[in-house]
């Protein structure tokens, strides 16, 4: 440290063997206090790490309970052999102690510290300000304070500009619900806290900035999930003018490569990154978000059963899943699987087992055909000792039911391999989709470019459209989702003509973006990375609230400050709001 202060001249964490003999000052919370007949030891904790404190003079702990914060004065010296510490940087040395002061006393803990993870989860944010004492979630926090550095650093160094974009914006008629703010100056008008910035990162490469970026801050009035947090979110946000879809998929793979690799020891996807489309990853892993680490793959089967005499296949969509020497599992682990597939909906789950000499052995096996077997062997792969299961549904269900039951399998078994960080791009989404109506309606961004552009809008089917929309996905966690903007004003009012809207109503939903481009629209592309979310997968943790200093509950509730609150009726009267 540069210079002393009246309460350490060296942190906790940072004694070490060349330190012995000096005197020393250190300040930091008591972890633990140990009785050894009639000498005390403490245990201080700082930000930096922990020290063993010996106190030979019991008048030293007069007010001292653990998580007190003290300062200590004394001399460092070497510990003997048999108490070595090899699990903490300061384990060779201890602190002497001359003198200690309570700097502020501490009732008695609602937890323990070192175990605040297993407590449950509305305690600990209640009292988060302990719970981020226990050094795993302390240490969540210090990576994502070096992450966002690590990240603003990078964007920099590959020619992005950090700009910051409102927090007071105007409400969306699109995405999620809008968190309202309402104005004081403007009688019943109201702002809203931005879902994203992506109308203001498009106007500023109209605006003739090249490259954009910043860690932008999301709100989102949406119920919580594991990986994602209810209220807001961060992301880093980036756009670039003059660009094609490559063009963003090198730059982020240029930054996330660098990112998990910086942040963890797992191998981690050399760019470039799979380039998956979005019916081949619907088909071949059931879902958009594929866990690659995963080796169970997905087959289409349905043309073998079209005229089955086996009902619940009959006319279906029906796929397989080909599971390595599976066939040795107890009858009660097949039964397990049976009631998982009941849980999600099924209304059973049909298998065959491969017997050593390439014929079946299962329920199924009395509906297939001559030649099916040697079909379904060729499609899957399999081998004797396997086992394929089959899911049969509708054309909707089937895909997303065949994904389930390839990730229970796969946890079951521990096929996933935990080593790996597998990150691909999920391309070609399609443009529109059908409502429960029958309506033709956006698939996700509207703003999204049509692939084919106006031609493909005035020849194809709409559901046939496909967009330059893309996602990116890391261990079947999505971390990004962006597009190549729409950024011709014709094409445009086709796209949303298409879903029903008329080119007054563009005009007035979207004015700003509507006018921006009658005025020189470069073609611009970008995306942006769930900050949390990278974080949640490099701090291996479950939960994306464990890598946030303050987060609500599942219930957007923040227990620690008492979010959300009721406010005074002078405060609703200077907003010109009454509580209905």
């Amino acid at each position: 440290m540069a210079r002393e202060n009246a309460y350490r001249t060296h942190y906790c964490g940072e004694l070490r063997e060349s330190d012995i003999n000096k005197n020393v000052r250190v300040a930091g919370w008591i972890e633990n206090i140990r009785d050894h007949g009639g000498v005390m030891f403490l245990d201080v904790r700082d930000h930096y790490g922990v020290v063993q404190v010996v106190v030979h003079d019991e008048k030293f702990l007069e007010n001292i309970s653990k998580e007190c914060t003290v300062t200590v004065s004394g001399n460092v010296t070497k510990r003997d052999e048999d108490t070595v510490n090899p699990k903490i940087a300061t384990g060779t040395v201890e602190i002497h102690a001359k003198d200690i002061t309570v700097l502020g006393k501490a009732q008695t803990l609602p937890f323990e510290i070192q175990t605040s993870k297993e407590v449950r989860e509305d305690v600990r944010l209640k009292y988060r300000f302990l719970d981020l004492r226990n050094k795993k979630v302390h240490d969540n926090i210090v990576m994502r304070a070096k992450l966002i550095s690590f990240l603003r650093q990078k964007m920099t160094e590959m020619g992005f500009l950090e700009i910051q974009t409102p927090i007071l914006s105007c409400s969306s008629p699109e995405g999620a619900r809008d968190y309202l703010i309402p104005s004081r100056k403007h009688k019943g008008m109201f702002y809203a806290l931005p879902q994203a910035p992506q109308i203001f990162k498009q106007l500023l490469m109209v605006s003739g900035f090249d490259k954009y970026f910043q860690i932008a801050p999301c709100f989102r009035d949406e119920d919580a999930r594991a990986d994602r947090s209810p209220g807001e979110f961060y992301q880093l946000d980036f756009e670039m003018s003059f660009a094609e879809q490559e063009d963003v998929f090198a730059a982020a793979e240029e930054v996330l490569y660098a990112t998990f690799k910086e942040f963890s020891n797992k191998e981690v996807s050399k760019p470039p990154f799979r380039r998956i489309p979005f019916a081949e990853a619907m088909l071949t892993y059931g879902t958009d978000k594929p866990d690659l680490r995963n080796p169970l793959l997905i087959k289409d089967i349905s043309d073998m059963f079209v005229e089955t005499d086996f009902a619940p296949f009959r006319k279906k969509t029906v796929r397989s899943i080909n599971v390595p020497n599976a066939a040795a599992q107890s009858k009660k682990w097949f039964k397990n699987m049976e009631e998982f597939a009941l849980s999600i909906g099924m209304k059973g789950l049909g298998y065959v087992k491969v017997r050593e000499d390439m014929t079946f052995d299962g329920p199924i096996d009395k509906f297939l055909k001559e030649g099916d077997r040697e079909k379904l062997i060729e499609i899957n792969g399999s081998k004797a000792g396997d086992v394929i299961y089959f899911i049969a549904d509708s054309k909707e269900l089937a895909p997303k039911l065949a994904g389930q039951i390839r990730t229970e399998v796969a946890n079951r078994l521990k096929l996933i391999d935990e080593s790996k960080f597998e990150l691909c791009f999920i391309t070609d989404f399609p443009m529109y989709e059908l409502d429960e109506d029958g309506k033709v309606i956006f698939t996700h961004n509207p703003f999204s470019m049509p692939q084919g552009g106006m031609q493909a809008l005035l020849e194809k089917e709409p559901t046939e459209i496909l967009a330059y929309q893309y996602d990116i996905v890391c261990n079947g966690v999505e971390l990004s989702s962006g597009a190549v903007r729409n950024h011709d004003l014709d094409i445009m009012v086709k796209a949303f003509e298409i879903a029903g809207y008329s080119e007054e109503e563009l005009k007035n939903k979207f004015k700003s973006l509507y006018n921006a481009f009658k005025y020189g629209a470069p073609p611009h592309a970008g995306m942006a990375p769930g900050v949390d979310r990278m974080l949640m997968l490099l701090a291996e943790e479950e939960n994306i609230r464990e890598v946030i200093a303050f987060p609500m509950n599942s219930n957007a509730q923040d227990l620690l400050l008492g979010s959300p609150t009721e406010v005074t009726e002078q405060q609703l009267r200077e907003v010109h709001i009454k509580i209905r």
